[in-house]
């Protein structure tokens, strides 16, 4: 018996401006028509998988829930109140399970291109987690590449090998050997292990660790979708990653070969590197228009994007910024993602187009005491009952047919239609129709921010007063 464990966590900034905090990589198509989480999912398919958890945090519950619903694949979804890395995430999906099954751990942002050798080599790294292994899948590496961890290979075990050492990101002089020797495997962040082994080795040798997730596991509280634990016990869970709390340390770590096309698209020149490209050796994505331009990532949400004579960079647009690195220096997204920080703007966390469990926000205008935004809700989607304290606002609808409620009374608004709420005035909004409600929303008052909402009642368990 396999439970699949998939982990959901993650700001994904590296491949910023696209992906943030507020909606990471792992939810975005990046690849195909899937995101990332339901692609990982699907992946799942070709296996004998008895059950799966996904671990995600509070922000990102929502986006979890909905994408799973979507592919039919929803299963039990764990919040983690606070993020504490790998080892603390791997540990509450052990000890939630029953039956002590096996546990095929997989990060919700990767890419595998050759599913069937996925598939394959999980099917054959069976026997050696059944015999007490802890398996971890190396990928066979297909260049001298620095932004990976390498495993050495050791003596043969079955269909795997000991692991002979865990290594850091090489120097490239270094991975250049690596490749050459044919012993080392790029380290994948997969997993293959009984649940009791796990626990077992996580008790021994990060005993502080297994306890405060023991004690956060005691008592869950099912909300909606979603399993909650005890928050107070696993903030107080130190922070590791399961490569450092048990892999590095365990007499039984093996590691199996991978050969499926495997990608943790760790940047945009990683993500150029396994898409379709023109005869150019460019990949456009979007409203882009090339001329004398070479080997190159362009992609838009939105305006025309054109390049005229040049070759290896990165351009990304979206809806409010704009990056321009050349292919080499994507890594640095990072120093822009911790300025922007350091700066107090928002870009770093939010996309414009903001998504809400009952659909989405676009943030079309703003000014001094006023703001503009572009609501869509999902067909059958209801807002909370609300109010505000420091806003009024005017609704026009511009596509669907919703219903507005105030206090106790309600009425139904069509196309070109408007209604106005006050401050102080508890209203809600829903969306009666089978396609998605349109409308325009402009705010108006002292202070707009976000955290000006008081709800009353919620669909989706967000009741604040």
């Amino acid at each position: 018996m396999i439970k699949a464990v998939v982990m959901a966590g993650g700001s994904g900034t590296r491949l910023w401006p696209l992906s943030r905090a507020g909606h990471p990589k792992q939810f975005l198509a990046l690849n195909g028509g899937d995101t990332m989480l339901q692609a990982t999912m699907k992946r799942l398919k070709g296996l004998d998988i008895s059950s799966s958890v996904t671990i995600c945090n509070e922000e990102h519950r929502f986006f979890v829930a909905e994408q799973l619903r979507e592919i039919n694949m929803l299963g039990s979804i764990i919040l983690e109140p606070v993020g504490r890395n790998t080892a603390p995430a791997i540990a509450l999906a052990a000890l939630i399970s029953d039956d002590d099954p096996l546990l095929l751990v997989l990060a919700a942002d990767h890419v595998i291109q050759d599913e069937l050798a996925f598939t394959k080599a999980v099917s054959e790294a069976l026997p050696l987690a059944e015999a007490g292994k802890l398996v971890t899948f190396g990928i066979i590496p297909s260049e001298p590449h620095t932004g990976y961890g390498y495993i050495k290979k050791g003596s043969e075990t079955g269909a795997g090998f000991v692991v002979n050492e865990f290594i850091e990101k090489p120097s490239s002089k270094l991975a250049k050997e690596y490749l050459l020797s044919g012993d080392y495997l790029w380290n994948s962040g997969m997993f293959l292990f009984r649940a009791s082994r796990y626990l077992d080795e996580l008790k021994k040798f990060r005993p502080d660790i297994f306890e405060a997730c023991k004690a956060a596991t005691v008592e869950i509280k099912t909300d909606l979708d979603f399993c909650r634990i005890n928050k107070a016990d696993f903030i107080s869970c130190p922070a590791d990653s399961v490569d450092y709390a048990v892999m590095e340390k365990t007499a039984d770590a093996v590691v199996f070969p991978m050969d499926a096309g495997w990608s943790d698209i760790g940047s945009w020149s990683s993500l150029w590197h396994i898409s379709e490209k023109d005869i150019n050796g460019n990949v456009s994505l979007g409203d882009v228009i090339t001329h004398r331009t070479k080997n190159s990532f362009v992609r838009t949400d939105g305006q025309l994007v054109t390049t005229i004579g040049v070759n290896d960079l990165v351009i990304i647009a979206t809806k409010d910024a704009v990056m321009v690195a050349h292919k080499d220096s994507v890594q640095e997204t990072k120093v822009i993602v911790e300025q922007l920080k350091h700066e107090n703007r928002n870009e770093w966390e939010l996309n414009r187009e903001v998504y809400r469990p009952w659909g989405k926000y676009d943030s079309i205008d703003s000014g001094d005491g006023y703001q503009v935004k572009r609501l869509t809700v999902n067909p059958g989607a209801k807002l909370s009952v609300q109010m505000h304290y420091h806003r009024s606002e005017h609704w026009v609808v511009v596509a669907g047919r919703a219903r507005v409620h105030y206090s106790d009374k309600s009425h139904d608004l069509s196309v070109n239609e408007s209604t106005y709420h006050g401050k102080e005035v508890v209203h809600a909004l829903e969306n009666l129709g089978d396609m998605p409600l349109e409308l325009i929303e402009v705010q108006v008052g002292s202070y707009l921010g976000e955290d000006d909402i008081v709800r009353f009642k919620d669909n989706y368990g967000r009741v604040t007063g």
